[in-house]
């Protein structure tokens, strides 16, 4: 549709349109031709965005989106393969490049996909910390009806489903795509919308998160995720430091007086 067509002047690199307003970044992946499947030049590009999302203070929030109608992504490129080391023991994921966690974002980052969102796509989805998604979306994973082993993807995506829609999910391959509503049903987005306004949606949620303290929400995203995994007690007591550091004595950043309470709404 017209009204999510990306502005092609917003952004310097080939793969990737980058913009910031309002303290929100704006990231599409741009490759609509080859349904944003990533190549090397992405993962390169992404690490980029990465640093400079993870270092600029005027950046409080991320929206990650897809340029093109029919596919969020579909993971990696085969026509334009991503380079590995020949040393297979120097060989690393490439997949962490695209990763704002494995490159330490700990700014909110929110996904909004569409159309088909598979394989590879979830190096990004597995990291994110908010997935909303339009009501014609579709996940798939293709690697094993291509006789590949699927691995890194899935063993991310059972960190945020259950384990058994993960291994469905993986091991039905091309046989079987997960609907947006059964996505929503076990937790994979949180959110539905129509396609037309999934962009709208997703930069609305990230100017409110975007508005307060960032200190405070950068913690917070930090927090939940090393913590992610380790035993209740453990996590517990790493999370005191947290508080500590983001926030000494326990002190607010915001004086509750005069302070005005937002309109909430009921999800």
């Amino acid at each position: 549709m017209s009204d999510q067509e990306p502005d092609a002047a917003a952004s310097e690199y080939e793969t990737v349109l980058f913009a910031v307003d309002e303290h929100v970044a704006t990231v599409t992946l741009n490759r609509p031709g080859k349904l944003n499947a990533f190549n090397q030049r992405m993962v390169d590009e992404f690490r980029d965005v990465w640093k400079r999302v993870r270092e600029e203070d005027t950046i409080h929030a991320v929206v990650l989106r897809a340029a093109g109608e029919r596919a969020f992504c579909t993971g990696t490129d085969v026509d334009d393969r991503i380079h590995l080391t020949e040393n297979v023991w120097s060989q690393e994921d490439p997949g962490r490049g695209l990763s704002p966690k494995q490159n330490r974002v700990w700014k909110p980052v929110i996904a909004a996909v569409h159309g088909m969102v598979a394989g590879g796509a979830f190096y990004w989805l597995n990291d994110c910390d908010i997935v909303i998604g339009a009501d014609d979306a579709t996940f798939f994973d293709p690697h094993v009806s291509y006789g590949m082993t699927s691995a890194l993807e899935p063993i991310g995506l059972a960190r945020r489903i259950p384990l058994g829609e993960a291994l469905r999910w993986a091991l039905l391959g091309l046989d079987e795509r997960m609907s947006a509503e059964r996505a929503r049903e076990i937790g994979l987005v949180s959110e539905l919308v129509p396609y037309s306004r999934l962009w709208d949606r997703a930069a609305e949620l990230a100017r409110i998160i975007a508005a307060k303290p960032t200190a405070a929400v950068q913690g917070t995203v930090r927090a939940i995720w090393e913590t992610h995994g380790l035993d209740r007690e453990t996590a517990q007591a790493l999370g005191w430091h947290y508080t500590t550091i983001g926030n000494p004595l326990g002190t607010p950043q915001v004086a509750r007086e005069g302070f005005v309470k937002p309109r909430w709404t009921l999800r």
